[in-house]
C-alpha cells in the first residue's frame, strides 16, 4: 500500500513540516517540576547546554519503541534496512547524527504500513494491543484506543485537535481497507498514522510552561521518556507514564528514587553494556587475524568470546559489586570459557560455558590487560603499542591527539630487534613524531609490553627481556611505572580518566556532545567517580541534575 501522503495531509506530517509542526506541538501535558526544583537564575542557568527539543529515536531505539509499543515478543528488525546514521562521536545515540532524510523518511514510511498490516492480520497481535476494558459500543471504543495508544506512542495525552485528527482517520479505515472489519480497519488506518509521526520518531522535549529562572523545566512527561530511553532504551512503561501523570517526578529527588528503581531492570544491564561496548569499542575484538603458526590457541570463536568476557566483566563491577571506574581498571575478576582460560595461563577444568575466576596479581589489571584490548590492538605476530597508547589517550583520558600526517608509515621489519626497539626507532625521540608518540602515544602503549599479539603474558621479546616501563604526566606530573598493573592503578587515581568517563557518561545520557556550560557540573561528577562513586550514582546524579531536567528557551539557543 502506498497511502502515506494521504496521512501526512490529513495530519499535517511531512519531512519538510516535521520541524514546524513540533515547534507548535502542545503536548508537554504532565506535573512540571515544582518552582524550587530549578535553582533560580545564574548557577542552574550556566550549567545548561544548548540542546535539541527534537532529538531523533536512534535506530535501536526506535526497534525497542515499536516493539513495546505493539506489545510484540520480538524486536520487528525492519531497521537492519533503513538508511543508516553516520557515526556522530562514540556513542550512536548522538543527536547531531540523528537526521531524517528523506531516504530515512521513506523507510519509517515502509515500516508503519508493513506493521500496521501485520498487527492487523493477527487476531492474536490486535488482542494483545487492545485494552481489555475498552468500551463495546463502536464510537467510544474508537474513542478509547486512539486515546490510550496515542498517549502510548506520543508518550503523553493527546491534544483534543490531535484526537479529533486520528479518530477522523479511524473512521475512514473502512473506506481505505475495503473489505476488513470496521474497527480492524480503523485501528489499521490510525496504526500507519502514529507509527510514521514526528512525535513518535522524535523525543520531543519542549518543556512544561514558561521560563523559571532563566530555565524550562521539562513536563512529567518529557522527564519519563528521557528516563526511559536513557535507562532502558526503549519508551516509557505503561506504570512509568502513570508516574508522569500523578506528578511522581516533580523534583529531582523525586527522578533520582525512580531511576533507582529503573537500574534494577535487566534492561538498565543492556544498556550500561551498550554504553561500555561503544566507549571500549568491542567490535574491534572480531575478525581477528593471527598467525596460526605463532599463536595455536588463537580460534576465530575467540572474538565472540572475548566481547563476551567483557560484557561479563563490565555487569559483574557495575551490578553485582556496585563499583565503577576505578575496579573496571584494576579488577582481577575474570569471566573466561576454556579457549580464554588457555591464553591467560589458568589452572583449573574449563568448558565452552564461562565462568568466574581471579587472574594473576602480577600480570593483569582491570580491562587494559583482558585479552581482548590486547589481541584487538595487536598486528598477526606482534603487540601494537602505537594503537594500544592511541586507545589509552583517547578512549581512557580523553586526550587530544592529531591527526596522523598523510605519510605516515608501518613499522620496519626489524627482525632482530624487540617490538619496543622498532616502535621507539620510528617514532620516538629524534623523529618526526616524537613529540606527541614520545610523550602520550608511545608511553602509554609501551606499558602492555608484556602481552603479545593475541594477549598472553610475556617476560621476553624475540630474546631480550621486555621493557614496559615508562613515564607518563598525570596531573601535571611525570608519573612513572614499570608495567601495565602499575599503568592501570595510576590510570584508576587519575583525575585525567574520571573526567573522561564521566564525560563520557554525560554525553551518553544527553545525546549530545559537551558543551563550556557542562563543564562545572563535569568537574563535580569526575571527582565524584574519583572519590570511590559507583557508575550507578553516577547515572543518579546526571538524571536528577538541572541540565538533565531542565533546557535553555528555544531563544537563547
Amino acid at each position: 500500500m502506498t497511502s502515506s501522503p494521504r496521512w501526512r495531509r490529513l495530519l499535517g506530517v511531512g519531512v519538510g513540516a516535521a520541524a514546524l509542526l513540533l515547534a507548535g506541538c502542545t503536548g508537554a501535558v504532565g506535573d512540571p517540576l515544582s518552582d524550587d526544583s530549578v535553582e533560580p537564575g545564574g548557577a542552574a542557568e550556566a550549567q545548561v547546554a544548548e540542546r535539541s527539543m527534537f532529538p531523533r529515536l536512534s535506530h535501536a531505539q526506535w526497534e525497542n519503541t515499536v516493539r513495546d509499543l505493539l506489545r510484540l515478543d520480538d524486536r520487528p528488525g525492519l531497521s537492519a534496512s533503513f538508511t543508516s546514521d553516520p557515526l556522530g562521536g562514540v556513542f550512536d545515540n548522538n543527536e547531531a547524527a540523528l537526521q531524517v532524510t528523506p531516504g530515512l523518511w521513506g523507510d519509517y514510511q515502509r515500516a508503519a504500513e508493513e506493521l500496521a498490516a501485520m498487527v492487523a492480520a493477527d487476531e492474536g497481535k490486535l488482542g494483545r494491543l487492545l485494552p481489555a476494558d475498552l468500551p463495546v459500543e463502536p464510537e467510544a471504543r474508537a474513542q478509547a484506543f486512539i486515546e490510550r495508544f496515542g498517549e502510548r506512542a506520543f508518550r503523553r495525552p493527546l491534544t483534543a485537535e490531535e484526537r479529533a485528527a486520528y479518530l477522523a482517520l479511524f473512521h475512514r479505515g473502512a473506506e481505505l481497507f475495503e473489505g476488513e472489519d470496521p474497527f480492524t480497519a480503523g485501528v489499521r488506518a490510525a496504526l500507519e498514522a502514529f507509527l510514521q509521526s514526528p512525535h513518535l520518531v522524535y523525543r520531543v522535549e519542549v518543556g512544561a510552561g514558561p521560563a523559571k529562572g532563566g530555565l524550562i523545566p521539562l513536563s512529567g512527561h518529557e522527564i519519563a521518556t528521557k528516563l526511559a530511553y536513557l535507562l532502558w532504551n526503549t519508551m516509557p512503561s505503561d506504570e512509568l507514564l502513570a508516574a508522569a501523570k500523578a506528578g511522581e517526578l516533580s523534583s529531582p529527588e523525586a527522578v533520582r528514587a525512580y531511576a533507582e528503581g529503573m537500574l534494577e531492570d535487566l534492561r538498565a544491564r543492556e544498556v550500561v553494556g551498550a554504553f561500555h561496548r561503544q566507549l571500549y569499542d568491542y567490535k574491534m575484538y572480531q575478525d581477528l587475524n593471527k598467525d596460526p603458526a605463532l599463536f595455536p590457541e588463537f580460534v576465530p570463536e575467540m572474538g565472540d568470546d572475548m566481547q563476551r568476557e567483557a560484557e561479563l566483566f563490565v555487569e559483574h563491577v557495575v551490578f553485582e559489586e556496585g563499583g565503577g571506574l576505578t575496579d573496571l581498571l584494576t579488577s582481577r575478576t575474570a569471566f573466561v570459557n576454556d579457549h580464554l582460560a588457555a591464553v591467560y595461563g589458568a589452572e583449573g577444568d574449563f568448558s565452552n560455558k564461562f565462568q568466574k575466576i581471579e587472574l594473576k596479581e602480577a600480570e593483569r589489571s582491570g580491562l587494559l590487560t583482558r585479552l581482548g584490548f590486547l589481541a584487538a590492538k595487536a598486528t598477526a605476530r606482534q603487540p601494537d603499542s602505537i594503537h594500544r597508547g592511541v586507545f589509552v589517550n583517547l578512549r581512557i583520558l580523553c586526550a587530544s591527539l592529531p591527526a596522523p600526517p598523510d605519510n605516515a608509515t608501518s613499522l620496519p621489519p626489524g627482525e632482530l630487534a624487540t617490538n619496543r626497539e622498532r616502535v621507539e626507532a620510528h617514532t620516538g625521540k629524534g623523529t618526526c613524531g616524537a613529540s606527541c608518540h614520545g610523550t602520550l602515544i608511545n608511553p602509554a602503549g609501551f606499558a602492555f609490553e608484556r602481552y603479545d599479539a593475541i594477549g598472553k603474558y610475556r617476560t621476553t621479546d624475540n630474546g631480550a627481556e621486555v621493557n614496559s616501563a615508562d613515564v607518563y604526566t598525570l596531573g601535571g606530573q611525570p608519573r612513572s611505572y614499570a608495567d601495565a598493573i602499575e599503568f592501570s592503578q595510576l590510570l584508576a587515581e587519575s583525575r585525567e580518566a574520571h573526567a573522561c568517563y564521566a564525560k563520557r557518561w554525560i554525553a551518553f545520557a544527553e545525546g549530545r556532545d559537551l558543551g563550556a556550560k557542562d563543564l562545572a557540573f563535569l568537574s563535580e561528577l569526575a571527582e565524584a567517580s574519583r572519590g570511590g562513586a559507583s557508575t550507578k550514582e553516577l547515572i543518579l546524579r546526571i538524571v536528577s541534575s538541572t541540565s538533565f531536567l531542565a533546557r535553555v528557551p528555544a531563544e537563547a539557543q
